[in-house]
């Protein structure tokens, strides 16, 4: 038996809802109406999915046209009421899946919390936080609030006072605000795991079932995944009632006529990085750009054009009638480069785009092959450039997996060959001049230069070559920075880590026991094998006395200078401070990060350990995580 929900349609609401329904419930399709449109046809639109009118003009002014598998099965599943589990890999679009129907359950007039999104990472937290802003931009006064670790009490604690519709938070940092009593989830209607194998992986399964077993009884719990680990079996029976279950085999895609290349951002400004690329590329005609955003549109237009580009920016503000004179302009030569952003660039059908650059990695798979389709067409080769920072590997590594093509990393080209790309130019303009007729005229005006200043020809045209550069020089002098370090599966620098985001850790990675009996304390645990490779051991000054524990040693660093807990060793606890051991080699970035770290709100001033402190030889303890299989 279904346990009664609140909000859902098709499902008796509580009287508040009947009294103060919000703008989007009032304008859903009813049930059996929806019902029998669904069983009629395939649903190839968002309008056949039941979704609220307010919701369908949002979509389509954000640029949504047709659902994904994913979000055509679950969004009329989670109208229903049902709990649902949802197997599908990232970049399928379950955010929308899983978000829409959650909006439409959401009281505007009641500012408390009536959903709670779980994610494993921050990073992960806040993205979907965003998409759930961006669907309710005609739902005025909507609020949603992304907590998570590493950053301040202070803030989240401000912002969960002023309330929100929508808590989207990760394990830890939900638990100690439940434990705090600053999070209340009696109001909660609806419940979402995202990403649940992930939490298994990075130790979190147990603060989530802890969390599950403090949400009201009434509510509905979806629960979404990219595999079926038995443990997420496990708590799917344990906590979800009669659940649909949905799997989405993830999309593949060749681009077999696009030379797809990634250049790893390190040591040079985008900006600076990009014009290079395009001064070198062959066979280079036009290109589009994706950025994320609409703002970046403008300001990477006007930095282009400044450098002697003819670009412009095309984003969600452009009328329909500017679109389309972009575009025309595009098509017909007077534009050569093109900022969009993904909704902009919709249908965007121009043969002379030789080139595609994603200057920002898109957050999914199917963004990412829309973009790079933008080249390659009427039977041309296209070329795809992704840029990638060290955080992104990971997404890299799920594009090439879901394309079946390898992305090859690109050598940025040096000054010197920046340089000798612009002399070969130059001297091909200066022989089509050559070969012109009319030369007369200016060859006399030569003469006359070289008789007046008593110098050679030679000089004169140099004179002159010096004279034609117009603020882009020929030669770039100077030295190149070091080049990015490749990037190795399972290294330091975070290759093999969670897409879309720079994955740090909330409140490190815990053991998971199959037991939901008393948990083992921590010194009780079996101690892990040490990291393989050199180690340093620092300290810190933070210890016992301030009731610091070796999860929050853990999570911090794991947070701050996204280090995975595989790579932090021996931990060891003291009465007024504590040691770790972290890789030798560093970081800068890694280690600046540290230094500005704090633990339960005291800076931990890190640095090298000079030797154990006196009396210190009770207490140390070891922290290693436990590995899953997903």
């Amino acid at each position: 038996m279904i346990r009664p929900r609140y909000g859902c349609i098709g499902v008796l609401r509580s009287p508040d809802h009947r009294a103060n329904p919000s703008p989007v419930i009032n304008n859903v399709k009813g049930d059996e109406e929806r019902k029998q449109h669904l069983m009629s046809s395939t649903p190839d639109s968002f309008a056949d999915l039941g979704l609220s009118e307010t919701l369908l003009k949002t979509l389509t002014e954000i640029g949504y046209e047709t659902p994904s598998p994913i979000q055509a099965q679950c969004i009329p599943a989670l109208l229903e009421g049902h709990d649902l589990i949802g197997m599908a890999q990232t970049g399928t679009g379950k955010t929308a899946a899983f978000a829409l129907p959650l909006m439409e359950t959401i009281d505007v007039k009641l500012m408390k919390p009536q959903a709670l999104i779980l994610t494993p990472t921050r990073e992960l937290a806040i993205q979907v936080a965003e998409a759930l802003q961006s669907y309710a931009k005609n739902l005025p006064g909507f609020h949603v609030l992304p907590i998570y670790g590493g950053q301040s009490y202070t803030i989240q604690l401000k912002q969960l006072s002023r309330g929100a519709h929508v808590i989207v938070g990760t394990p830890g940092r939900v638990m100690d605000h439940l434990e705090r009593k600053t999070l209340n989830l009696d109001n909660l209607k609806t419940l979402v795991l995202d990403e649940a194998d992930e939490m298994l992986r990075m130790g979190f399964i147990d603060d989530v079932e802890w969390i599950l077993e403090r949400t009201p009884a009434q509510h509905q719990t979806a629960l979404f995944s990219a595999t079926m680990p038995e443990q997420i079996r496990r708590v799917a029976q344990k906590y979800l009632v009669d659940p649909k279950e949905i799997k989405i085999k993830s999309a593949t895609a060749t681009v077999a006529a696009i030379r797809q290349v990634y250049w790893q951002v390190s040591g040079m400004h985008k900006l600076d990085a990009l014009t290079r690329i395009l001064e070198v590329e062959e066979d280079f005609d036009a290109a589009i750009i994706f950025v994320r955003t609409k703002t970046a549109t403008v300001e990477l237009a006007d930095k282009l054009n400044a450098r002697g580009y003819a670009a412009a920016a095309l984003n969600g503000d452009l009328n329909q009638q500017m679109r389309e004179r972009v575009i025309e302009q595009l098509k017909s030569g007077a534009l050569d480069i093109v900022i969009a952003t993904d909704v902009a660039a919709r249908g965007i059908d121009v043969p002379r785009v030789s080139h595609v650059v994603n200057y920002d990695i898109p957050y999914d798979t199917e963004a990412y092959v829309h973009r790079i389709g933008r080249t390659g067409r009427a039977g041309r080769t296209g070329n795809a450039i992704l840029f990638v920072a060290p955080r992104e590997i990971r997404m890299l590594r799920t594009i090439e997996r879901a394309t079946r093509s390898p992305i090859a990393p690109l050598t940025l080209p040096s000054r010197a060959d920046v340089t000798n790309k612009r002399v070969t130019d130059f001297k091909g303009k200066v022989a089509e001049v050559l070969n012109a007729e009319g030369l007369d005229f200016f060859a006399n005006i030569v003469s006359q230069i070289a008789e007046e200043q008593n110098v050679g020809a030679e000089e004169v045209a140099a004179a002159l070559a010096m004279m034609a550069q117009e603020g882009k020089p020929l030669q770039i002098v100077g030295e190149d920075p070091r080049p990015a370090p490749a990037p190795r599966p399972g290294s330091f620098d975070r290759d093999d880590r969670k897409p879309r985001s720079n994955e740090r850790f909330d409140r490190g990675d815990k053991p998971s026991f199959e037991s939901r009996g008393e948990r083992p304390r921590r010194e009780e645990r079996p101690a892990r094998s040490a990291p393989s490779g050199d180690m340093v051991r620092y300290r810190i000054d933070v210890g016992r006395d301030h009731g610091v524990q070796v999860k929050d040693i853990v999570g911090a660093i794991a947070n701050e200078a996204g280090i995975e807990s595989r790579f932090i060793g021996r931990i060891g606890l003291y009465d007024e401070s504590s040691t770790v051991e972290l890789p030798a080699g560093m970081p800068a970035e890694a280690a600046n990060a540290l230094k500005r770290t704090r633990v339960r709100g005291l800076p931990i001033n890190l640095r090298p350990d000079e030797g154990r402190p006196e009396g210190a030889s009770t207490g140390e303890r070891s922290f290693k995580k436990k590995s899953f299989d997903r």
